[in-house]
């Protein structure tokens, strides 16, 4: 009989097992307060992978003492329904766990929903993409909707930990030592991902050697072997891998290329191509923004490319990307817009939305979804008239604050300034 992996052993079995997702499993939180009230709906848990979907799902069952079923969208067939149906029938109460819920297609769908309605299956499914675009609506409606978030070093440190000391189901049956770099390397190269950092402490703990007092000595060098990457230099908290990837983004927003390169070289080195097109993305739109709009397509063309062609060939795109970004004109203005719109929304300055710029049903408007008194923009022949868009309390706020230093922005400042004349 096979031993199941480490990540699977280390489910939690109740919700005070969970590590992470405070917002929703700590106490007095939504799903915290479900289980104790033993009054559990149907539920999507969408994020990253390997943040604990499955692990939730699980310990509410351990936490309700329900029967527990898990099934794949996929490959589980209709018939494989009708099973959990049939349990559900008999006791009562089942608990689906659906992985990659959003494939679910319309016939199991369609047998599915009345168990939904009548409680006898509690369905959690489990999804990486947005629920609120990839599930159908007749399963979003019946569904309460969570998103986690992603697990921080701590959170994957005390995973590894407990893991290595649990005598029951981890690693403490053997006498395993580890050093603090090789601990923090499998919590920061993970991504994030619990299973894939406890599936590595497995295989070093498994592949490694015992010495003559049975100690297994796990390093950074077995660390890095077992996870495939090379470690940065991390200090002791580990934050030297986001400390590259600060440099890396203020570099280029600095326009310096050599340094940019230097830093795009150590995150290859550390074959971190995931943080090397998420910074790059965000640096395209965040620093580069109006100044240059082609170059957010240009940069999204080029991650695309290297995570196609993967290492080592996924450094050609990526540096022209990073050269591109570096000597590109500069501007924040988008981001400042849109942070100082949000800073006045967060404060509570709002207010209504005006009256002819409502919804057309508003007091019986007319056709065409025009609100009363409302002005439309094409009737006139310069395609522009003058009225109030904004909210009485907000009428004269400018938001936007152009920055002339691209040939578009410069244009789309032109266009500005003469609106608002």
């Amino acid at each position: 009989m096979s031993i199941k992996p480490l990540a699977f052993r280390m489910r939690p079995k109740t919700i005070d097992e969970i590590i992470g997702q405070e917002h929703l499993v700590g106490e007095g939180k939504i799903i915290d307060r479900m289980v104790k009230a033993k009054q559990l709906s149907s539920m999507i848990l969408y994020g990253p992978p390997g943040i604990g979907k499955t692990s939730i799902a699980s310990a509410i069952a351990g936490s309700t003492r329900f029967a527990f079923r898990t099934l794949n969208a996929v490959t589980n067939n209709k018939k494989d329904m009708e099973i959990v149906a049939a349990e559900a029938k008999m006791s009562g109460k089942v608990i689906l766990l659906l992985d990659e819920v959003h494939r679910l297609d319309k016939g199991k769908q369609d047998f599915l929903l009345p168990y939904l309605e009548n409680g006898m299956i509690t369905l959690i499914g489990a999804t990486t993409s947005n629920p609120y675009h990839a599930i159908n609506p007749a399963i979003r409606s019946r569904c309460q909707i969570f998103e986690l978030k992603p697990l921080s070093i701590e959170d994957l440190k005390l995973a590894l930990t407990r893991a290595i000391h649990d005598e029951e189901q981890g690693l403490g049956d053997k006498n395993i030592q580890i050093d603090e770099d090789a601990l923090t390397f499998f919590a920061t190269s993970s991504n994030g991902d619990v299973r894939s950092a406890l599936n590595a402490l497995e295989l070093a703990a498994l592949s490694t050697k015992a010495a003559d007092d049975d100690v297994i000595h796990i390093t950074l060098a077995v660390a890095e072997e077992c996870m495939q990457k090379k470690s940065f230099h991390h200090d002791k908290d580990g934050d030297g891998h986001y400390d590259v990837l600060s440099g890396f983004q203020k570099s280029i927003r600095g326009s310096d290329v050599n340094a940019a390169l230097h830093y795009l070289g150590r995150l290859i080195e550390a074959g971190d191509l995931t943080s090397i097109g998420r910074r790059l993305l965000v640096i395209a739109y965040e620093d580069i923004g109006l100044a240059s709009p082609q170059a957010g397509a240009r940069t999204l063309a080029a991650i695309e490319s290297a995570e196609r062609l993967g290492f080592p060939e996924a450094r050609i795109p990526l540096a022209n990307a990073v050269i591109e970004l570096c000597l590109s004109p500069k501007s924040n203005s988008a981001i400042s817009a849109i942070d100082s719109a949000l800073g006045d929304i967060r404060s509570g300055i709002s207010g209504d939305v005006p009256n002819h710029l409502k919804d057309a049903h508003y007091k019986g408007a007319a056709e065409l979804g025009r609100g009363i008194d409302y002005k439309y923009p094409h009737d006139y022949e310069s395609g522009w008239v003058k009225q109030q868009y904004l909210p009485d309390k907000l009428k004269h706020k400018k938001y936007y604050a152009p920055k002339l230093t691209g040939k578009f922005e410069q244009a789309l400042a032109a266009i500005y300034q003469k609106l608002m004349k």
